[in-house]
């Protein structure tokens, strides 16, 4: 196990930020075309549940940069000596919709910073606390579950998937997406998400081990949502759970698919094997 100071890492809890931002019109009609929306959202329109992660960007300095393409450990995240940063999981409560146009502030806190062992290694779980607020009312909370772990290493090619879980054979609704670097790349220049695993195929396959380009999370919850807006829009989503639970790549097409029972939502991604990538479980709205 890699040593770990986790008393030191500790000390951030508690730690916030205040972030403001305008919530301008560009990066939601830029996100829209990219998903080739049939209408481009206007200034005053409601900014659709997950598109907040593309405001409230850092932008660190290029020599503040590691050579991953992530910021440089610390400041206002603790410094985990791990290697390898990954958003594993999450949850989000909608009290009002974000409007496009108007200036917002989200308040971040550091809630915990746990340190574990797992089968690739020691771990590190920091989950951050986000709060959005627009006209003085609190519109979005949601919680980011960030893991560090260790680089890993093989001698033979690719590193093997975690073991899949059965996509469900029964669904409303199923979309199949041929996801492209084009794709990937408009995306973390929205998200300003700079890893490399998503734009750079050689550091991707000879540095992190993957057989290709790395769909990112975020990216496959996008997805998702929009599945539920464009097949199922009558419903409102209120809150939402979602965790990553096996890489997407880039090299095959993969399915987004929905299932409705009552108030409860599933939505999930599956590969070209037939594996859950992406999970959602959603409350709606009566």
């Amino acid at each position: 196990m890699t040593d770990i100071d986790i008393g030191f890492l500790q000390e951030w809890v508690g730690k916030q930020e205040t972030c403001v931002d305008d919530i301008t019109l560009f990066p939601a009609r830029a996100l829209a075309a990219a998903l080739n929306s049939d209408t481009l959202p206007e200034k005053g329109d409601d900014l659709p549940l997950f598109w907040e992660w593309m405001y409230f960007l850092a932008t660190p300095r290029s020599d503040e940069t590691g050579v991953d393409g992530h910021p440089a450990k610390g400041g206002f995240l603790p410094p985990v000596p791990l290697p390898r940063r990954m958003w594993a999981a999450g949850e989000v409560e909608s009290m009002r919709a974000i409007v496009i146009g108007e200036p917002a502030t989200r308040i971040s806190t550091i809630e915990s910073v746990d340190l574990k062992s797992g089968s690739t290694g020691t771990l590190v779980f920091v989950n951050v606390r986000h709060e959005i607020f627009q006209r003085d009312e609190l519109c979005i909370s949601q919680v980011q579950n960030i893991v560090y772990r260790e680089q890993p290493v093989s001698n033979d090619g690719p590193l093997a998937l975690p073991p899949g879980k059965e996509a469900p054979t029964e669904h409303d609704v199923t979309q199949v997406i041929t996801p492209d670097p084009v794709l990937l790349y408009r995306f973390s220049a929205l998200t300003y998400n700079g890893h490399r695993i998503h734009y750079d195929r050689d550091y991707a396959v000879a540095e992190e081990l993957y057989p290709a380009l790395v769909v990112h999370g975020p990216l496959l919850v996008t997805l998702l949502l929009q599945l539920q807006r464009t097949a199922l829009s009558d419903r409102q989503i209120k809150s939402f759970k979602f965790r990553a639970m096996r890489p997407t790549f880039d090299n095959q097409s993969f399915d987004v698919s929905a299932k409705v029972d009552g108030n409860a939502l599933a939505l999930w991604s599956s590969d070209a094997d037939g594996f859950i990538c992406m999970s959602i479980k959603a409350e709606l709205a009566a």
